[in-house]
């Protein structure tokens, strides 16, 4: 699991704290404003992370845990040679019989 920071633009101030608290993922803008990088952040980096978040005045910074994505996997049935699946012809003759 690893987790993500956002900001809630609509409660931000532009007090600018997150940015001096969290560097490796919040610079400020022209306005002083947060930009933050839509990356995950890294386990080592997390307490840097959550001491942003506590800290904000208007508490517009959110941290997030996401899930990995789910892995597609291809399940392949293997049949022993003495149990091999009946051909679509043979089972109409058992049906027929």
């Amino acid at each position: 699991m690893t987790s993500v920071i956002r900001v809630n633009p609509m409660t931000c101030e532009g007090h600018g704290l997150c940015a001096e608290l969290f560097p490796e993922r919040i610079r400020l803008d022209d306005w002083g404003f947060p930009v933050i990088e839509a990356t995950p952040v890294l386990p080592s980096l997390e307490e840097h992370m959550r001491r942003a978040v506590d800290s904000c005045p208007t508490l517009a910074l959110i941290a997030e845990r996401t899930h990995p994505q789910p892995v597609a996997v291809t399940v392949t049935r293997v049949y022993r040679q003495d149990r091999v699946p009946p051909k679509s012809a043979e089972l109409e003759k058992r049906a027929v019989a």
